[in-house]
């Protein structure tokens, strides 16, 4: 009895420390005041000011093409990777999933640091040879995502394979039908829910991420995270950030609440559809 008081005491502690910060936050974003941490009387004026301010909507949208650019491409290649290690012999499997570790594990600061050398030197090759290369950009930008997330992503494409049955393929080629086409009408169908939780995964992380992108960013380009460590720098965060910030817990939310009504709503039609099948037999 004790154990199990303390269990939920446990649970619902991780719960309080987890989610009161957002609370903090959505409270606060119903009172004007920019002084972070002062009452003004409740308003929903900062989120009708969030939308007015120029270099915040300039920095969400550069978030939001780079975050959906990157989890795309990410997606597509780590897909096809998983694919392609899951039909590989077992030792080469073993090896392949050793390699894809390493980025999950690694400190995302030993990655900023090497593609921005690796850059560099690309960029000085390119010059010695009277080719004009520009600042740091957006396509460098968009493949330090694109490594950042390419390994969450075959982690998560990874376990619906290993629960398809593999011979569905091999029947597929049987029967004439192209490499592609098999993988196009018969894998791809089966890992569906793998490849959209990679890409969801891909999404936050590129969203979120601060380190490989203010490595490798031009400096007039700025997303929400490398924006407010400048602010925070010369100054204190704008208050529309609260209303900003409380849009994408909103959001989020969403996303969350939607998601998990279609994961019961399939799970109880596959409840209906044995229990029918039951009842024929």
């Amino acid at each position: 009895m004790i154990k199990k008081i303390l269990a939920k005491v446990y649970v619902y502690l991780i719960l309080f420390l987890l989610y009161l910060p957002i609370l903090f936050l959505i409270i606060y974003s119903f009172t004007p005041a920019e002084t972070t941490g002062v009452w003004e009387g409740f308003s929903f004026e900062l989120y009708g000011r969030v939308f007015l301010n120029e270099k915040i909507m300039r920095a969400l949208l550069n978030t939001l093409i780079i975050a959906l650019s990157s989890a795309t491409v990410a997606t597509i290649l780590g897909t096809l990777g998983a694919i392609g290690v899951f039909y590989m012999k077992k030792r080469p499997q073993r090896i392949m999933e050793g390699i894809n570790e390493i980025p999950v594990v690694n400190a995302e600061i030993v990655v900023a640091i090497s593609l921005a050398i690796l850059f560099r030197v690309f960029a000085n090759f390119l010059e010695a040879r009277g080719v004009a290369t520009n600042s740091p950009n957006f396509v460098t930008l968009l493949i330090g995502h694109v490594v950042l997330s390419i390994s969450f992503v075959y982690l998560n494409v990874k376990p619906k394979l290993q629960q398809m049955d593999p011979n569905d393929y091999e029947a597929a080629l049987d029967l004439g039908a192209k490499p592609m086409y098999a993988i196009r009408k018969v894998v791809l169908p089966a890992i569906v829910p793998g490849i959209i939780s990679g890409f969801m995964l891909a999404f936050t992380l590129s969203l979120d991420d601060f380190i490989i992108t203010n490595f490798l960013r031009n400096q007039s380009f700025d997303t929400l995270s490398t924006y407010v460590q400048g602010v925070i720098v010369r100054a204190a965060i704008p208050a529309e950030m609260r209303a900003l910030t409380t849009y994408i817990v909103l959001v989020t939310l969403a996303v969350v609440l939607v998601s998990g009504i279609k994961r019961e709503s399939r799970s109880s039609r596959k409840a209906m559809l044995r229990a029918q099948k039951r009842e024929v037999l």
